[in-house]
């Protein structure tokens, strides 16, 4: 009769455990949590959290709807040329970053400067980025400016420039 009674209180807690599905708690391991975005520097934590574990779902919510991502290419015309893209493109592209490459390694450094109003924010910071894969492995340091937004909705902060400034 115990074995059943000790049957009947296991098994509901075995149902529950799907060993093919990554753990909820998988930033614990790493020293890496999820915040709630209350501020800009909860979303940069949020985005180290998306590149490090290769999370597109976290980082999509780092986004607002009005994303864009702008960065230099100085292989463009003669003295070289800025480029943008939206939203969409940026997920896409961040999707095939963290497809392609097995190791991500973001770590944000100093502050440069910190410009905050009630709903919106301009925050630039330096930064190391290290991608390890089969195709190579790339270094990278320089700086971001983020622009972010206060959602009325949700009264989350999120992305809505990224102006990239960094160097391979």
């Amino acid at each position: 009769m115990k074995h059943i009674i000790l049957l009947g209180l296991v098994i509901p807690f075995l149902s529950c455990l799907n060993p093919f599905a990554p753990s909820l708690d998988r930033g614990m391991e790493t020293g890496l949590v999820l915040t709630e975005q209350q501020s800009p520097e909860e979303v940069l934590e949020n985005f180290t959290y998306a590149y490090n574990l290769k999370d597109s779902l976290v980082y999509a919510e780092l986004l607002d709807s009005s994303f864009v991502f702008v960065y230099f290419d100085p292989n463009l015309g003669t003295s070289g040329r800025f480029i943008s893209w939206n939203r969409d493109t940026d997920l896409k592209t961040t999707g095939r970053l963290f497809r392609n490459f097995q190791t991500i390694t973001l770590t944000w450094n100093h502050t440069i400067y910190e410009d905050r109003e009630e709903d919106r924010a301009e925050l630039s910071k330096t930064l190391n980025l290290n991608l390890f894969g089969e195709g190579g492995d790339f270094a990278l340091t320089g700086s971001a400016i983020f622009n972010f937004v206060k959602s009325p909705y949700d009264h989350r902060w999120r992305i809505s420039r990224w102006k990239d400034e960094s160097h391979i």
